[in-house]
């Protein structure tokens, strides 16, 4: 197969105050979520002046990528386009055509399995092709990353120096907090072609950082960011309501790592460093959270020897034992009905 490009899949975040509640209701379109629903979403991005991170973080990305492209003789151009707002996939798939793109490689910044988190992305890619039509590019995804190297090694250092920085003597009541984006629990049974793949897949990334971290520590997979009607049951516990429970238990200080995520953006910033910190605080609990892997050259190289497998059709380099493919089999990840959480 013969690739002539890359481009980066993401979710897309505002970067003006102006640009949040269109992009809020770009999030939740075709879901009939009024206006009132999201006002408590617009909050949290006005409390960072109305700018998500994430769009930086993605250029940043691109721009570490190429250079690492360079080094290693790669020539694919690069390409960047979103979900949710500027710039907009179809946009950038308009622009591939333009150029004269016949068949690009995508990654997407998620790492599991599972609709939103993965076949979503098909489908993004699938709906800028038909927009553009008939001489529109094709993209082939590049698979799932939860358990290769280059993303729990940058995990796993990131624990160990959060852990750093806690009292030694207190070790044994200390404990790790890994997190990931909730999702409706039906949507999580759904997920793959056998159903529990995203689940799974992050119980595995734990298991992995934490043996690669601090194996004397003991830790937890648990939630963040629910967002929906109370009456749909989504993954428990919530950060916040295991902060609770750890308090109760005795533990001491807690080191968060957002395992579910690959880079720091408003989901992480707020719901980590705000609300849980402060639920922490109020329990009179350590709280450190451990860093994401952003633009580590660990996570760089990953990018890169991904697209190598790709290239030259080399065997997957993974630490676990779940099976992966380069495309998701035609069963996998139906779609439930549930409303959207923005990044």
């Amino acid at each position: 197969m013969v690739y002539d490009a890359f481009v980066l899949l993401s979710f897309g975040g505002p970067e003006k105050p102006d640009d949040v509640m269109p992009f809020l209701r770009n999030v939740v379109r075709g879901r009939g979520v009024p206006d009132e629903r999201l006002a408590e979403v617009y909050e949290h991005y006005m409390h960072f002046g109305g700018v998500s991170p994430i769009n930086q973080q993605c250029r940043d990305l691109l721009a570490a990528v190429g250079t690492e492209f360079a080094a290693h003789g790669i020539g694919l151009p690069s390409y960047w386009g979103n979900r949710n707002w500027q710039p907009m996939l179809a946009d950038t798939v308009a622009q591939m055509r333009d150029d004269g793109v016949e068949h690009a490689l995508g990654f997407a910044t998620s790492a599991y399995g599972g609709y939103s988190s993965c076949k979503q992305y098909w489908e993004d890619i699938a709906a800028a092709r038909e927009h553009v039509g008939p001489k529109a590019p094709r993209i082939s995804k590049l698979r799932q990353f939860h358990d290769h190297p280059g993303f729990v090694e940058p995990h796993a250092e990131a624990v160990r120096a959060a852990l750093g920085t806690l009292d030694p003597a207190r070790r044994a009541t200390t404990r790790v907090a890994f997190t990931a984006h909730s999702i409706p629990s039906g949507m999580a049974r759904n997920a793959g072609p056998t159903g529990n793949r995203y689940t799974d897949q992050l119980a595995e990334t734990a298991r992995l950082v934490q043996a690669r971290a601090a194996d004397d520590v003991e830790y937890d997979l648990v939630w963040q960011s629910r967002s929906g009607p109370p009456q749909v049951p989504w993954l428990e516990p919530d950060i916040n309501d295991h902060l609770e429970a750890l308090a109760e238990k005795g533990v001491t200080d807690v080191v968060v790592s957002p395992i579910g995520f690959v880079s720091d953006h408003l989901e992480v910033l707020w719901d980590l460093d705000n609300e849980a910190k402060d639920t922490a605080a109020r329990l009179g609990l350590g709280f450190v959270r451990a860093a994401s892997p952003g633009v580590h050259p660990r996570f760089v190289t990953m990018v890169r020897e991904l697209v190598e497998e790709r290239l030259s059709d080399q065997p997957h380099t993974t630490l676990g034992t779940l099976p992966t493919w380069d495309v998701c089999p035609a069963n996998c990840c139906p779609p439930a009905k549930r409303p959207g959480a923005a990044a």
